[in-house]
């Protein structure tokens, strides 16, 4: 019965490389397995699995931070900004694309959205990028990668989602995130300025007339609005005057007042916005009642009891153990979505982290870091599709592929560094 847990396991990836929906086949593979092992009897516990998702207080914040993203996106934020940061630093070798980084920061810790946010400054900075000479691989590197930040700066869906999963609070992943984040941030920076100054001609420096007549209340301007929703839901998260579904609901409300102040309000806009949001939520909410189906079945055929065996049998240490299920993570990252390998590979070796007493604080930051990778490495990296989807004709797949190769590496030197080095995450932790 054991190793019929896993032939489920292998029938589900067989079934997504072929591009089955991914909600349905987890949920089907787990259920004909489950009638023709366990018998329906089994399936009298599913109801109380999936109300007790539906009741949970914290994922309630997942369609309330996914409304504040596309609310913001169509406040034009993230034009403004774009254009501050480019008059603020176009004047220095790689400026520009150091601006593109800074905003998908802001965009980050604001929205936490990475299709809109690969796709808006993709729009916007791409074309500039080109125009003023960038290299067209440099280019897209900068913008893919600053565009997939929301997945490790708070407030992030995938340390929410995390969060749920592993039983760990979503407030002290955020605290925790804030550093490696940080890192990630300013190994970009420092790579973009290096590159720009051992080979100045791939990153020169914008127009002077396109820098000039810049004032500090533009600059002011610009900043107030994501530094204003950054510190309302993050600040009273880590104040402890909220929690992070309470947060959510102030980020929501305070970007649909932004857009008002930004003169950009409709309802039109807001149905568009409802919709788009209820549309994600669900394919969120679809795949995590999949996911568990699945998960109650293989527990159920005691798959979790067969893995805990075998790796004890092999004798891993716990690290080794951490790191083995980082390298499948990362693996997967290139075929599958980060919602898919949450819901799927996390519930299965919960139980033996929690077996091996490994801090889950730790665990749910190294995930999150490697699962940001599976949005830029090929060949269904989605930040690449998003930006392939906008990018001017000149503007290669090939030349997308290369550009990303270099932030890849940053995002995996931080991860190695946050594997050996697990203290750095106490830094705003309590």
């Amino acid at each position: 019965m054991e190793w019929i847990a896993l032939v489920m396991v292998g029938v589900v990836f067989l079934c997504l490389v072929l591009g089955f929906p991914v909600a349905f086949t987890l949920a089907g593979v787990a259920t004909i397995t489950g009638l023709l092992t366990l018998g329906p009897d089994f399936f009298n516990f599913l109801p109380s699995r999936i109300m007790g998702i539906m009741s949970n207080y914290v994922l309630l914040a997942v369609p309330l931070f996914v409304f504040m993203g596309i609310m913001l996106e169509k406040s034009g934020m993230a034009a403004t900004l774009l254009k501050t940061m480019a008059q603020i630093f176009g004047k220095v070798r790689g400026g520009l694309g150091v601006s593109v980084i800074i905003v998908g920061t802001l965009l980050a810790a604001s929205t936490g959205i990475v299709g809109a946010t690969v796709v808006t400054m993709g729009l916007i900075s791409l074309p500039s990028m080109i125009e003023s000479r960038y290299n067209i691989p440099l280019a897209t590197g900068i913008i893919a990668s600053s565009g997939t930040l929301g997945q490790i700066i708070p407030p992030s869906i995938v340390l929410i989602l995390l969060g749920t999963v592993l039983n760990v609070s979503v407030g002290d992943l955020f605290l925790a995130a804030i550093l490696p984040g940080l890192i990630i941030v300013g190994s970009y920076i420092i790579y973009v300025l290096v590159v720009a100054k051992a080979k100045p001609e791939v990153a020169p420096p914008v127009a002077r007339h396109s820098t000039d007549h810049i004032s500090v209340q533009s600059i002011f301007t610009a900043l107030l609005m994501p530094l204003f929703l950054m510190v309302a839901v993050l600040g009273s998260i880590f104040a402890g005057v909220a929690s992070p579904t309470e947060a959510a609901a102030v980020g929501a409300f305070g970007a649909v007042l932004l857009t008002v102040i930004a003169g950009k309000f409709s309802f039109k806009k807001l149905v568009e916005t409802s919709r788009e949001t209820t549309r994600l939520t669900t394919m969120v909410f679809f795949i995590l009642i999949g996911a568990t189906t699945f998960s109650l079945v293989f527990r159920g055929l005691h798959g979790d009891d067969l893995i805990l065996e075998l790796i004890q049998s092999a004798q891993l240490s716990p690290d080794i153990l951490v790191l083995l299920i980082l390298l499948i993570v990362f693996i997967l990252g290139f075929f599958i979505d980060f919602v898919e390998i949450i819901f799927i590979i996390v519930p299965i070796v919960l139980p033996i982290l929690n077996a091996y007493e490994i801090d889950l604080l730790w665990v749910g930051i190294l995930l999150a870091i490697n699962l940001q990778t599976s949005f830029l490495t090929p060949p269904f990296g989605f930040s690449l599709f998003y930006l392939k989807g906008v990018a001017p004709p000149e503007v290669k797949t090939r030349d997308i592929y290369r550009g990303i190769i270099p932030f890849i590496i940053i995002q995996l030197v931080v991860l190695t560094m946050i594997y050996i080095f697990p203290s750095v995450l106490l830094f705003f932790t309590p």
